[in-house]
């Protein structure tokens, strides 16, 4: 939100000094407040009145007038505003209140960080709102001058639609040598050009239709209707015409010299192009950046100390100096891009796609090449730095005057810290950091799979019902830096990266071996592992697992392998074709989360789940919640009906656990009843 923007408050609250604590809060967060408070209906007519309101602020404590009196007399004046509501504490039935009478959102006292943010949100939301409506005014308006100026101009000007006429000045139907616009409707621009170009224009529209693409100008014989030929250049824009897109096309007789052209677009001190002609080289940049275009930057150079390096030398050798310094950008410019003047000693450069740290060696290159250099100014020789502001130019800072501003700002702030400084805006700045978390975090799972930096625990699963052997969940672990992080923080990267599979994969094998050697030991285990979505769609797995089983030669250890309702439930082909052919191996399945869905036991006509783990949210303070226990033992009652194994997780306390017993689930597991404890 810019700061120099003034929120006009209304407050409709009861009491005066919490409105102001309310104030002393935004203005000590640096935001400029005009407020006005009423209580009554009368009041409240005056203070929009008069202050025509940004904010209204409504508290529903306030018992001398209703949100829906409010609501009535903002919408009497017509005005665009945003009303939040005023909450001690955020209740649910209160907010949906609020929202449903027109509150546009709620903000709570008690927590300061959350009304500031919510206020600059709407407000700006607000200003927005604001802003498209004056810019469809002034849409409108443009259209209407520029129709106008059409049918007033002397260049011949026409719009096609899909290469046919759709509009057309009088200018052109006389280059042309048509009497009406009637005698061009529907006629194709190709008609109008000669054969000898006729590809080559096709071409252009077919490549213009798809991508948006097309040159400035093109030279070419055109034909009038009379079948004589004139030479011509076609000047070419993107236009709409009554709401569609279209080209507008410029027909000129006399073609201006090109390198004529280029010298009128030309500083005549530096070279470089004019301001100008650099103020559409931006705007250009910034609409391919609006069309996807990334990597592009801007940036403001100039010369340290201008003021005393122009007293040393005098004003008659500054043209020199900036002649010299003009060249050193010059010698590192690329092929696509761009510099020119911008002010009297203000160089503009505009660099065509490249990564962060290119933009950044372009500089560091520039700034040495400048203050390693001797320039001569006359008879006088002299060292030169220069401060350099930018900014990265992204789809969220794509426009002109945004861009130089903080291209502007940055200037200054490296000027401020002293001579030849860089300072980068870089309106992306969150989302490279978190590019950047992601290639750390995908550098640690690559290590993790290649020097067996995972770390399996184990859970162990305890039966209620005297089962024979021992049970257990396996728990995935990863060691990092600062010691071993858990699965939430590094999965969803594996995801993202395509390495659950391989994870999984890492996991099982782990697991097996585990199990071999607890066998050896006379320990007969059953391993619960969770699998991946990635997992369950890998064709290759199960004979992975087969081959992998007939070399373990296990006779008593089993594997349980377990995912989540949710998961199966968005992948139930290839999670029946898994489970049919894990069984014929003579593996186990288990679904966990089970119970979350509205009609759970409906999957089990899908899925041959063997083991259903209860979904956790049951066992949240379960001596307290009769409801749930009471799902608890519905959920095991038709469990044993269909000869079903059921497991509850995240058990915390005694109580539960003989509640547990009472609804007949069959295990239980928890860390009161065990820790994870690190697999040997």
């Amino acid at each position: 939100m810019k700061k120099d923007y003034v929120i006009k408050i209304l407050f409709v609250e009861s009491s005066l000094e919490e409105a102001e604590q309310i104030i002393s809060l935004l203005r000590n967060t640096g935001i400029a407040v005009r407020p006005a408070r009423a209580t009554q209906v009368e009041q409240l007519r005056a203070a929009v009145n008069e202050l025509e309101p940004d904010i209204v602020m409504f508290d529903p404590a306030v018992t001398t007038i209703t949100i829906d009196e409010v609501v009535m007399v903002l919408e009497a004046y017509g005005r665009d505003y945003a009303l939040l509501g005023l909450v001690q504490t955020i209740d649910n039935q209160s907010v949906a209140d609020l929202f449903v009478h027109g509150a546009r959102g709620v903000a709570a006292r008690s927590q300061p960080k959350q009304l500031v943010a919510v206020l600059q949100r709407e407000f700006e939301s607000l200003q927005t709102r604001r802003q498209v409506r004056w810019l469809h005014t002034a849409l409108r308006e443009t259209e209407r001058r520029c129709d106008a100026l059409l049918d007033s101009s002397t260049d011949a000007i026409a719009y096609v639609h899909e290469g046919m006429h759709v509009r057309a000045n009088h200018a052109y139907l006389e280059t042309f040598g048509y009497e009406s616009f009637d005698d061009l409707l529907g006629l194709p621009l190709l008609d109008m050009i000669d054969a000898a170009n006729a590809d080559e224009m096709k071409a252009l529209l077919k490549g213009q239709a798809h991508q948006g693409k097309f040159p400035a100008q093109l030279t070419l014989r055109a034909r009038r209707a009379d079948d004589s030929r004139f030479d011509a250049t076609v000047e070419f824009a993107p236009a709409t015409f009554e709401g569609e897109r279209c080209l507008q096309i410029v027909f000129r007789r006399q073609m201006i010299d090109p390198a004529v052209l280029e010298q009128l677009q030309r500083d005549p001190v530096t070279g470089l192009y004019n301001r100008s002609h650099m103020l559409v080289c931006i705007d250009d940049a910034v609409t391919a950046a609006a069309k996807g275009k990334n990597g592009q930057s801007l940036l403001l150079i100039e010369p340290d100390n201008w003021a005393s390096l122009v007293a040393g030398i005098g004003l008659s050798k500054a043209d020199e100096l900036l002649a010299a310094f003009a060249g050193r950008i010059r010698m590192l410019l690329g092929t696509d891009d761009i510099a020119g003047m911008l002010a009297e000693h203000t160089f503009g450069v505009a660099l065509d796609s490249r990564p962060d740290e290119t933009i950044r060696e372009w500089i560091t290159k520039l700034q040495h090449s400048i203050s390693s250099d001797i320039f001569d100014a006359g008879a006088r020789s002299i060292t030169v730095t220069a401060s350099i502001g930018g900014s990265m130019l992204g789809e969220k800072n794509a426009n002109a005057e945004t861009l130089l501003n903080q291209a502007s700002h940055a200037l200054r702030t490296a000027q401020s810290l002293g001579g030849s400084k860089v300072e980068l805006h870089d309106p992306a700045a969150r989302e490279k950091a978190d590019e950047e978390r992601d290639r750390y975090w995908l550098d640690l799972l690559q290590k993790g799979l290649t020097q067996d930096d995972f770390v399996l625990y184990h859970q162990q699963t305890i039966s209620l019902q005297d089962a024979e052997g021992e049970y257990s969940e396996i728990l995935l672990r990863m060691n990092g830096p600062q010691g071993e992080v858990l699965p939430g923080f590094f999965m969803p990267i594996a995801e993202k990266h395509n390495l659950t599979g391989a994870i999984d994969r890492w996991v099982l094998d782990r697991a097996i071996s585990a199990l071999q050697a607890r066998e050896s030991q006379g320990q007969p285990t059953t391993f619960f592992i969770k699998l991946t979505a990635a997992s369950l769609q890998d064709d290759t797995l199960l004979p992975w697992l087969d081959g992998r089983l007939k070399q373990a030669a296990l006779k008593h250890g089993q594997l349980v392998l377990e995912m989540t309702e949710s998961k199966v439930m968005t992948l139930l082909r290839p999670a029946q074709e898994f489970v049919k052919g894990w069984k014929k191996l003579g593996g186990r399945f288990a679904l966990e989360q089970f119970g979350s869905g509205l009609n759970s036991f409906q999957m089990l006509t899908h899925i041959d789940a063997d083991y259903l783990k209860i979904d956790r949210s049951y066992m949240a303070e379960l001596p307290r919640h009769p409801e749930s226990q009471k799902k608890v033992a519905e959920i095991c009652q038709q469990a044993r009906e269909l000869k079903r194994q059921t497991i509850a997780e995240w058990v915390e306390d005694a109580t539960s656990t003989s509640l547990l017993f009472a609804c007949g689930v069959d295990f239980v597991q928890g860390n009161f009843l065990q820790p994870p404890q690190p697999l040997e």
